[in-house]
């Protein structure tokens, strides 16, 4: 724990250094569960760091310390992306931890919005089910797709929303996934959203969430956020809240 935390710090002294490089306002995944359809800027290594804490239920809970979204641009519509997590779960007296299977994928811009028409993009992923701790090792290979919109509504107002579908790596059954968020921008340093999510397996219930948070744009190469949902569904947690902290620099 005391390596990775070390990490963060370097990576957070490199990114102060050369925020000055590009004045764009970096643009997070995070800490919605919307992700955007904007492309990290060419060359440029972006790390979306959170630290979410779940309770599903009165003797269950569940945290990350923390997860992590590693992105680097090719050119302005394709970006790489690497996703890792350290997992904490616990349930009465039973508790385990470790790193989940890594994901490796990408994002692609197929198109920038115009009239009615939103800014589209596609995000794949494929979780590697044996590159994980032995306690969250999966028997299959766990692709993810999602397609990304998004429509300006005013200067200062977004509305977005995602689709797509996920697998486990313990069945071959996928769960369908549902976003729409509207965010608002209060100042050119602090923006809101509130937020409708979901996830639809084949099998089982609908797990239906709720949420809203703050993003306060620190420079603009940094970006800190805080959020936190309400399940709206009987399978859904109890609540969650979460804490992030976004940061880039051009290699």
């Amino acid at each position: 724990m005391k390596i990775i935390l070390y990490k963060i710090v370097f990576l957070m002294g490199l990114a102060t250094g050369c925020f000055a490089q590009n004045t764009d306002p970096i643009q997070t995944d995070r800490p919605d569960q919307t992700e955007c359809p904007f492309i990290t800027p060419t060359h440029f290594l972006q790390f979306e760091i959170g630290f979410p804490y779940e309770k599903t239920n009165t003797h269950s809970t569940k945290m990350s310390l923390p997860t992590m979204l590693s992105k680097f641009g090719i050119n302005e519509r394709f970006e790489l992306r690497l996703i890792t997590e350290h997992l904490i779960t616990s349930e009465i007296t039973n508790e385990n931890s470790g790193f989940t299977p890594i994901a490796i994928g990408f994002k692609s811009q197929l198109l920038k919005e115009r009239g009615i028409l939103p800014t589209l993009a596609v995000i794949g992923h494929f979780h590697l089910p044996k590159v994980a701790s032995t306690i969250f090792q999966t028997p299959y290979s766990a692709p993810a797709f999602r397609f990304t919109m998004q429509h300006t509504l005013t200067p200062n107002q977004t509305l977005s929303y995602n689709i797509g579908a996920e697998w486990d790596g313990d069945t071959g059954i996928p769960t369908f996934i549902y976003t729409l968020t509207t965010a608002y921008s209060f100042s050119e340093k602090t923006s809101g959203y509130i937020e409708l999510y979901g996830f639809l397996p084949q099998i089982y219930l609908g797990n239906h969430r709720l949420d809203g948070g703050f993003n306060y744009l620190w420079n603009p190469n940094h970006q800190l956020d805080i959020s936190a949902g309400i399940g709206l569904t009987e399978n859904a947690p109890k609540y969650f809240v979460a804490l992030g902290y976004s940061f880039r620099f051009k290699i």
